[in-house]
């Protein structure tokens, strides 16, 4: 099944190019704060899902492309990264990057701010008149369906309840600038489209074998398969969950491919995941100045 989040935060059932609205069985869904309710779907799942279905079966169906998509998990607890997780990725930024060759064997993982989701139908915004390099990094995204706490890498598949794309945008460091924290840089508003929508485990055949691309414009930047990852999803969340608890609705970006590259203003960058989903986001800068520039 694949599910999306749209407009003044409804819930869709979306088959083709055809979105069926199901929000009468997700009654708390809604713009009210916190917004939750993806979270306590996902956790429910087993008792919600012939819900879902009769709710599809009783909507009539609208174009995907008259309503606007917004992150499948609007606010999950945590948004979780892998950093460096393609070998031939390691090393490509060189000094505008903390890793130093490392993977997330070495390094672990990091976080990334949930106010940084943006959905498939919004906009990457770069701070106003920046001079510093912002890049894109695609990445297969993985959604936790179960409490997850100290999980062995066997057990770890059960704890998956579905994927999305996301994209991992950067602020790079520059030399004789202070070095900002690496979720600093990675967590302005908008720096991780996420969707188009979120799609059930149980219809991607191999999560480990998926084509991963990205374009910017129409160049194609990144290209690459999941079987290339460093540390796959068990091992991810196997060490995840050695930190911390994940909960339903967690998201886990598992690192990006060879291929980063900077954006700018006026660019469109698409990303596409076999058996996943595909999106593009246009590009553009902040109409106002923050408080305090980067």
């Amino acid at each position: 099944m694949r599910l999306a989040v749209f407009d003044n935060h409804r819930v869709g059932v979306v088959e083709g190019d055809t979105l069926y609205d199901v929000t009468s069985a997700v009654p708390e869904a809604g713009p009210q704060w916190p917004p939750v309710y993806m979270s306590r779907l996902i956790a429910d799942w087993a008792t919600r899902r012939p819900q879902i279905e009769a709710a599809r079966h009783a909507s009539t169906g609208v174009p995907v492309a008259s309503v606007t998509l917004l992150p499948p998990n609007p606010c999950p607890v945590h948004v979780f990264a892998a950093p460096v997780n393609y070998a031939r990725h390691v090393g490509e930024i060189g000094a505008r990057s903390v890793s130093a060759g490392k993977s997330p064997n070495e390094m672990c993982f990091f976080m990334k701010a949930t106010a940084s989701l943006v959905g498939a139908g919004g906009t990457i915004v770069l701070p106003k008149d920046s001079a510093r390099r912002f890049d894109h990094e695609s990445e297969l995204a993985v959604v936790i369906g179960r409490t997850a706490h100290h999980v062995p890498r066997a057990q770890a598949m059960a704890h998956v309840f579905g994927y999305t794309c996301l994209m991992d945008l950067t602020m790079r460091i520059e030399p004789g600038i202070p070095q900002e924290e690496r979720v600093t840089r990675k967590s302005f508003e908008s720096f991780t489209p996420f969707g188009p929508f979120l799609v059930t485990a149980d219809e991607v055949p191999n999560p480990h074998d998926l084509r991963n691309r990205l374009w910017v414009n129409d160049e194609l930047r990144q290209d690459a398969r999941t079987s290339s990852l460093i540390v796959d999803i068990p091992g991810l969340i196997e060490m995840i969950s050695s930190v911390c608890t994940l909960y339903p609705g967690d998201v886990i970006a598992t690192g990006t491919p060879e291929g980063v590259g900077p954006i700018e203003a006026g660019d469109t960058v698409r990303i596409e995941i076999e058996h996943v989903g595909a999106m593009s986001l246009p590009v553009r800068h902040a109409e106002a100045y923050a408080p305090r520039r980067f």
